[in-house]
């Protein structure tokens, strides 16, 4: 609004400061980032670059032939790590975002950026695996790439609209997830058992496998673990001595860790059944 000085007839224009709050008050509440936000779109960033390492570093190398294995190795190192940082980024922004605040726009960016780091990022790497693996066949690992996708998609789909009970996720998480399918990848196994366990790893995403959620000491472990696994892929990388035998048990211990959790959750869902009809049983008898 424009305001006119009766004695000087000149119009008065908002200072600059005073424009600037008027325009941050005016600001819509659902375009204000948080520190969690901020988090998030870290996230999303780890995504695109460990896409891009992948691409740069193993794929048009191999297309081009001018592959050399350090190269190769080093770009994969760095993709795996930059999802490994996706994963820090999700597990810190959901702890800020609890203890500050969260904007409107929080979950589905939250949704928007695991679908680039654990959906996009893992299933790329899957398809560029059967581009240049010796013993893999591309348009199969394509088709695994994309279970792998799709199975992520559906998974972020359910459960922006499931409600669970609290301190438990319905499948396995997917970050949990994309570090199990790169762990299935940098195993080096035949190619027949890396599809098969690819595709289960897909399978646990959306199934109704119960898994608990990071927090208090489970989500200190979680993170010592993602260090830890960046110490063994750096390792790796720069072709330290054991390096390789370092990496391979990582990522048998993800592998064998992602298998063993949906054990566990049956087990204790079948005691729990069991215990209910023992407690229905006890109570019809007179």
């Amino acid at each position: 609004m424009t305001v006119v000085d009766p004695n000087t007839q000149a119009d008065w224009v908002p200072e600059a400061d005073e424009a600037g709050d008027t325009d941050a008050e005016d600001m819509p509440l659902s375009m204000r980032l948080s520190i969690a936000d901020t988090l998030t779109l870290g996230n999303a960033t780890c995504g695109f670059m460990a896409v891009y390492f992948t691409t740069t570093g193993i794929l048009i190398p191999h297309l081009t032939g001018s592959e050399e294995s350090g190269m190769a190795r080093h770009s994969a190192a760095t993709a795996v790590i930059l999802m490994l940082l996706a994963a820090i980024f999700d597990l810190f922004d959901g702890l800020v975002a609890r203890k500050l605040r969260s904007s409107p726009m929080g979950a589905e960016l939250d949704n928007l950026s695991d679908l680039i780091s654990f959906g996009l990022a893992p299933a790329y790497f899957v398809l560029v695996y059967g581009m240049v693996a010796d013993d893999a066949h591309q348009r199969v690992s394509a088709l695994a790439a994309i279970v792998v996708l799709l199975a992520v998609v559906l998974r972020l789909a359910r459960f922006s609209c499931v409600t669970l009970k609290d301190g438990m996720f319905q499948g396995m998480p997917s970050p949990f997830g994309a570090l199990t399918v790169v762990s299935i990848v940098l195993l080096e196994l035949p190619f027949v058992p890396t599809l098969l366990a690819i595709i289960g790893v897909a399978w646990l995403m959306v199934s109704r496998v119960e898994y608990p959620k990071p927090r208090g000491i489970l989500a200190v472990a979680m993170l010592s673990w993602i260090v830890g696994a960046m110490g063994l892929l750096a390792a790796w990388a720069f072709d330290a001595p054991g390096g390789q035998l370092l990496l391979q048990t990582g990522c048998a211990l993800q592998v064998v860790l992602g298998a063993v959790i949906p054990l566990f959750a049956t087990a204790r869902r079948v005691n729990t059944f069991r215990d209910n009809r023992r407690e229905a049983r006890a109570a019809q008898l007179p």
